[in-house]
C-alpha cells in the first residue's frame, strides 16, 4: 500500500511539475503592459482552451499530491 502511494505521489508530482511548465506566462513589466493592451484592444486570443485544461489539471494534480501526503504521513 505505502509503495502504491509513493508512486502515485511521484506520478502526482510528475504531472504537476509538467502542467506547470507547459502553462503560457504572464507577461511583466512595460513590454507586457504595451503588448496586452493591443491584445485586448484587437481582439487577440492565445489558446484559452488551453491554458483552462492546463489549469485544471495543475489543479486535480496538487490535490492528489496533498491528499496522497497526508495518507503517508498518516500510516507512518
Amino acid at each position: 500500500m505505502r509503495i502504491f502511494l509513493m508512486v502515485l505521489l511521484l506520478l502526482a508530482s510528475l504531472i504537476m511539475i509538467a502542467s506547470i511548465l507547459f502553462q503560457s506566462g504572464n507577461s511583466a513589466g512595460l513590454s507586457g503592459s504595451i503588448a496586452g493592451g493591443a491584445e485586448q484592444l484587437f481582439g487577440k486570443k492565445k489558446g484559452k482552451g488551453y491554458d483552462e485544461l492546463l489549469s485544471k489539471v495543475t489543479v486535480a494534480g496538487a490535490v492528489i499530491f496533498i491528499l496522497v501526503s497526508v495518507i503517508l504521513v498518516m500510516i507512518e
